[in-house]
């Protein structure tokens, strides 16, 4: 499927970029990538020319175009079933599919005072007492999967949210960074799902590349601190 482009921003910095991406490389898909530095003049101009909602993430598949984060897994997973990003049992996948609407809608305090720097080390800049009650749901949503579903391997073996990788997986890799970049303090099953995810060979080639941008935004919750 060398017919695909996947729009999307700054590696370090574009949390939604990252999702379908490595959903799309989990699944064996062959793609190909473009990137639009955000936070620039001709940025919005950029974008509009592929896109009529002005935002990145945005999949190009011949006549198909997909224009959101979740959107775009959720036609991964269809197009490429044999990849098995969502459960086979209902239940696991209704559960999953929960879990990462959850993500896709929620957590807004998180986003904003805990914003995805890959290659940034934070802990000195405590914005984690903002959204405490957001990031004990995420470790506690992490918790409840893993308990359930993952360590019965509900999706195959492995050390992910149902076992084998999942579309829920994809949706949670910004937040793994983000508790790497601010130094999370965090209970030992929680730091090896954090390891489990970073070490995917597609997460530590989105990771190389960022330290490879010469991009630096400045989030305006920093200039508050």
């Amino acid at each position: 499927m060398t017919d695909m482009t996947l729009y999307i921003g700054n590696k370090n910095y574009s949390s939604w970029s990252l999702r379908p991406w490595l959903a799309m490389k989990q699944a064996g898909l062959s793609f190909r990538e473009v990137l639009v530095p955000l936070d620039r003049p001709d940025t919005q101009k950029q974008i509009r020319a592929f896109s009529g909602s002005g935002k990145v993430p945005f999949l190009e598949h011949g006549a198909v175009k997909i224009w959101e984060s979740l959107a775009i897994c959720e036609y991964v997973a269809e197009i490429r079933p044999q990849a098995h990003l969502w459960p086979s049992d209902p239940v696991a996948r209704a559960h999953a599919r929960a879990v990462a609407t959850e993500m896709h809608g929620g957590f807004a305090e998180l986003r904003r005072n805990m914003p995805m720097d890959i290659r940034g080390r934070w802990p000195e800049r405590n914005r984690q007492s903002h959204c405490t009650a957001e990031i004990e749901r995420v470790i506690g949503l992490w918790r409840e999967a893993r308990e359930r579903f993952g360590k019965a391997g509900a999706n195959g073996k492995g050390d992910f949210l149902y076992g084998g990788f999942t579309v829920a997986d994809a949706m949670y890799a910004p937040v793994t960074t983000r508790f790497i970049t601010y130094g999370a303090k965090l209970d030992p099953a929680t730091t090896a799902y954090i390891e489990a995810v970073n070490n995917l060979p597609a997460m530590r080639e989105w990771a190389e590349a960022s330290k490879q941008e010469p991009w630096e935004l400045t989030y305006p919750v920093f200039r508050q601190t």
